[in-house]
């Protein structure tokens, strides 16, 4: 039985997925097998994962129904005892399973393995990824999981853990179109501890704007978001961290003009859990606010990124 099985769901990615495979199989440690879950793709994904001739490599091919149900199907048909994620359009440097392994190693308590990662913004731009907690080159269990997350939150392509966990929390919400990642993050924070490796061993590709879970779904965010009520009452930490994502969903139905959601999620937010840029950007008009996101992207392109999160 392999030490981990790396669980792909796979949805036109075809101008990704040959680099996204090849990053697996130039792993150091080696003892993993592949399940690659084709989401009823219609490009050449298909194509390009079939040329790959590793017998690790085991191809599932299902009809379109969404990043959880695959993610899910994947995992449940996973040998190993632990489960490595990866979308099909990041990529691994060679280390990451080796370090997963060495995390799982030091901390065999915790419920949720995550190594650090980097974000490349654009074709030239890459930046490391930020957090609300200090570190240094040590790993660490995570003191403060939500309060650690209110920058930045664990990306899927940096976790690991065990397949009987996964499974005691329920799995992905299959009705999750989208924000499925987050809420399955919340349930583990929520119910066990989180162990973090500073070193970076991933590459997330934010500038491809074609993912699994990408699309805009903002009444489905609204109502994963208020799916925690009772817990946030208990957990000041999670409230803030829930409240950070209120005002991005805000932002989002600002933009689209979805007025009534708008005002819905603004009557909601408990204002102290914002900083004084969030504060300030949901209170402008749509006009203001699209001129804001020309001038981020403006300045991505010259190699300069600025967030409302710090």
């Amino acid at each position: 039985m392999p030490f981990f099985s790396v669980v792909i769901p796979l949805y036109n990615k075809e101008a990704y997925i040959a680099d996204t495979l090849n990053s697996v199989l130039n792993q150091t440690f080696q003892d993993f097998e592949i399940i690659i879950v084709n989401d009823g793709s219609t490009d050449n994904s298909a194509a390009i994962v079939n040329a790959f001739k590793d017998p690790r490599i085991t191809v599932f091919d299902l009809e379109n129904q969404g990043a959880s149900v695959a993610r899910n199907y994947g995992i449940d048909h996973g040998k190993a005892d632990y489960i490595a994620l990866l979308d099909a359009d990041d990529t691994w440097y060679e280390n990451h399973l080796a370090e997963l392994k060495k995390l799982i190693k030091t901390f065999p308590e915790a419920g949720l393995y995550c190594n650090n990662y980097e974000v490349k913004r654009n074709r030239d731009f890459i930046t490391p990824a930020l957090f609300n907690f200090k570190f240094d080159t040590t790993p660490l269990i995570i003191e403060n999981f939500f309060e650690a997350s209110l920058i930045s939150f664990i990306l899927t392509s940096s976790t690991a853990f065990l397949k009987s966990t996964f499974k005691t929390i329920g799995g992905y919400n299959e009705a999750l179109k989208t924000g499925q990642d987050i809420d399955l993050w919340i349930r583990m924070g929520l119910n066990y501890k989180v162990a973090f490796n500073p070193l970076i061993t991933v590459l997330y590709n934010l500038s491809d704007h074609n993912s699994l879970s990408k699309a805009n779904y903002n009444s489905i965010r609204y109502n994963f978001i208020n799916a925690y009520k009772t817990e946030e009452q208990e957990n000041i930490y999670l409230k803030k961290y829930l409240d950070v994502n209120r005002y991005a969903l805000a932002i989002r139905c600002q933009l689209n003009d979805e007025h009534e959601l708008y005002h819905k999620l603004k009557r909601q937010i408990d204002y102290n859990n914002l900083n004084f840029k969030q504060n300030l950007l949901i209170r402008l008009p749509k006009i203001v606010l699209q001129i804001f996101k020309w001038i981020q992207k403006k300045l991505i392109r010259k190699r300069i990124y600025l967030t409302a999160y710090n």
